[in-house]
């Protein structure tokens, strides 16, 4: 698989923006008297995907419109200007902020001269650079085909685009444009083997929930710092970049709780506004970590100002997948990026509750306190109060319950210890031999509380 180029030869690309005066794409926005506002905010999204697959921006364009273009999305007036402006700054590549039909693809691309490639596709060169695993690429190279192959018709001796630039690299640049039915043939193939990793993975999901361990789910918009939260709570060194997507291959890791309860944590693809329906379908795989999650961490970059609009894109795709009634725990995150009057008055405004954390990963402010709601919340295998009396010489149950759960009180006579603990329900079925009632047992000998 390519990487992104060298800073040196990046890929000069010029961005065109479509915003529509009564169908604003930022919800918070007065789409009747803002649309230029709303489709800068939309551009400056682009951008930063632009720069993630390594483009070299040249110029963007905005166009305020009152309806798409059906045949070429700006209209032809538009249309030869973008075609004058990429002649000036001599770019071969067109990125459009905007999903094309076929047909406007190809009018545009006939229009400018110049290759053009829409959001969807760009998204998708993302995830070709930040592909790692075998699944990762599989769930890319179909959904790159997928996409291709309602637009074979019309490209002639153009179908293999394989020039090595933005919006053509990745596992399913293998030629097979030229070709519908082995297009076909190649999906069908790759379908199948996704769904052999995906039963590879319940296969090791069964195994893990054979050990009654909470699965939790860190989910958020793009760049929000899901990963570096990740590697903070969990002492892990998973990838962690400013650029968007990232992190595209999930990733889980156990984390120890204030009650002593081990937990798996799983930090997962970040979303972004307008999502295709198909590339959500081509990741199922990695997005079934948020399915099988018992508690799920909403992930906000607090620090940015259209963070709302964020939360809502995020609980659009939760209501999507039909996780959005799963217990969940908001984390405001980048604390750190505030001013300590603004964080105040932040804290203040919202009030603190077991469904809030406010938390900073770069220095660990909050991290504690998140443990402790994630402790109180998290509804599999539940802590429960037991007095246990286990016999000195097994040491493996006792070793059991000193690093499974929390001493209240122990004491001690010549042949047992006697405990008051906070076990784990599961640990305390695994221990429930030893469990007596202290009220019927004669006073022993104190050895220790904790």
């Amino acid at each position: 698989m390519k990487t992104a180029q060298p800073l040196d030869n990046r890929e000069r690309v010029l961005l065109v923006g479509v915003s529509l005066k009564k169908h604003a794409r930022v919800p918070s926005l007065d789409a009747a008297s803002n649309p230029s506002v709303a489709g800068r905010d939309s551009i400056a999204e682009l951008e930063e995907l632009a720069m993630s697959a390594g483009a070299n921006i040249a110029g963007t364009l905005l166009q305020v419109r009152d309806a798409l273009d059906p045949a070429t999305l700006v209209g032809k007036g538009k249309l030869e200007e973008i075609r004058l402006e990429a002649e000036l700054r001599h770019v071969p590549l067109v990125i459009v902020d905007h999903n094309l039909t076929p047909v406007q693809l190809r009018n545009m691309e006939k229009g400018i001269g110049r290759r053009v490639i829409d959001r969807t596709q760009l998204i998708l060169d993302i995830f070709a650079v930040h592909a790692r695993t075998r699944e990762g690429q599989l769930q890319v190279e179909l959904a790159q085909l997928n996409y291709l192959l309602p637009r074979l018709t019309g490209r002639g001796e153009e179908l293999s685009r394989l020039g090595g630039g933005i919006g053509t690299r990745g596992p399913g640049e293998q030629k097979l444009e030229t070709d519908r039915r082995r297009i076909r043939d190649r999906v069908g193939k790759i379908q199948d083997a996704i769904e052999t990793v995906r039963r590879q993975r319940t296969t090791r999901r069964r195994a893990r929930q054979a050990v009654p361990l909470g699965m939790i789910a860190l989910v958020g918009y793009t760049n929000a710092g899901k990963s570096t939260l990740f590697n903070a709570l969990t002492h892990a060194d998973v990838l962690t970049s400013s650029q968007m997507f990232a992190t595209l291959d999930p990733t889980v890791r156990a984390v120890r709780l204030p009650s002593r309860r081990r937990v798996l944590l799983s930090d997962t693809v970040g979303f972004l506004r307008d999502l295709p329906p198909d590339l959500i379908a081509a990741f199922r795989a990695t997005l079934e970590e948020v399915q099988e999650a018992a508690l799920i961490l909403q992930v906000t970059d607090i620090s940015n100002p259209h963070h709302a609009e964020q939360d809502a894109q995020v609980m659009k795709v939760l209501t999507d997948l039909g996780v959005q009634d799963r217990p969940k725990i908001n984390v405001y995150n980048k604390t750190d990026r505030l001013k300590p009057d603004d964080l105040t008055s932040l804290v203040q405004s919202n009030g603190r509750s077991e469904r809030k954390a406010f938390t900073s990963a770069v220095t660990g402010a909050g991290l504690q306190e998140l443990l402790a709601q994630i402790d109180s919340v998290i509804p599999v295998d539940p802590m429960v109060h037991v007095h246990l009396r286990v016999p000195t010489s097994d040491g493996r149950n006792l070793s059991l319950v000193h690093a499974g759960g929390q001493i209240i009180h122990s004491e001690m006579n010549e042949k047992f210890i006697d405990f008051e603990a906070e076990l784990p329900e599961s640990l305390a079925r695994r221990l429930e031999d030893f469990v007596f009632d202290p009220a019927s047992t004669p006073k022993t000998r104190e050895i220790g509380k904790r």
